[in-house]
Parts: C-alpha cells; sequence; structure tokens
C-alpha cells in the first residue's frame, strides 16, 4: 500500500508540473507587412543580442541584412520606418512584446517610456556576417 502511495504521489507531481509550449509569434512577413526574404545560408551563425535603451534614447538609423526577430523584456520601445509612415508600439507588459524586423529597410526604435526598455533579438546569418548596419 505504502508503494502504492509513492507512486500515485510521484505521477501526479509529474502532472502537475507538465511543460507547456506558447508561440509567442510566428509569420511570413516583418512588422510593416512586407514578407520575409528566401534565405541561403551556407553556414550558419546564431546571435543573440541583449539591447538596453534609456527613456527618451533614440537609436541610430539602422537596418538587417538578415531575418531576425526580438521580445521586449522590460519597457516600451516604438518603432519607426525610416519615413516614419509605419510605425509599431511594443509593451513589455502587454501581448504586443514581440517583432520580426524589416529586412533590409531602415528604421530606427526609440524608448517611449520612462524606464529602460530592454529587447532581447535573435539573428541568423552567414558566419562571420554583420547583423546591423548603421546608415551613413
Amino acid at each position: 500500500m505504502k508503494t502504492l502511495s509513492v507512486l500515485l504521489l510521484t505521477s501526479i507531481s509529474f502532472m502537475t508540473s507538465a511543460a507547456t509550449s506558447v508561440d509567442l509569434v510566428k509569420d511570413t512577413k516583418s512588422w510593416n507587412g512586407d514578407s520575409l526574404p528566401s534565405q541561403t545560408i551556407a553556414q550558419p551563425e546564431v546571435t543573440i543580442k541583449e539591447i538596453t535603451i534609456q527613456p527618451g534614447e533614440a537609436l541610430p538609423i539602422h537596418l538587417h541584412p538578415v531575418i531576425n526577430a526580438g521580445i521586449l523584456l522590460e519597457g516600451e520601445l516604438t518603432v519607426y520606418t525610416e519615413d516614419r509612415s509605419k510605425v509599431l508600439k511594443l509593451n513589455a507588459d502587454s501581448e504586443k512584446n514581440t517583432i520580426i524586423e524589416m529586412v533590409n529597410q531602415y528604421h530606427f526604435g526609440m524608448n517611449s517610456g520612462d524606464k529602460p526598455a530592454k529587447i532581447v533579438v535573435f539573428y541568423i546569418a552567414e558566419k562571420g556576417h554583420t547583423v546591423t548596419k548603421e546608415k551613413k
């Protein structure tokens, strides 16, 4: 009887701690609605960056020659196309906290909140290639 009780308690503890999986974002388009380009990569290299943007700070105008996606962990972030015709507002405390970036299109982000914004961005590129290019 004691063995049965231990087995029962063990199986209950496994059932109550089951892992879960939720897609935070899954799409074939970047945040501005453009289709993601096809990619051919001979030797993939993954880069994961944690970027912190202070309140009121704007990042320089830049582009990404590769597909990348991020999740805002803290704060607020507003992303603009270079001409400001399209805008994406992210908030870590809402369901709108993920981004699939535009590829080969200039844009910039600005911390629109009153505390630091922290975003983690995942890039896949050809080994040794740059993932971000600032506009000169």
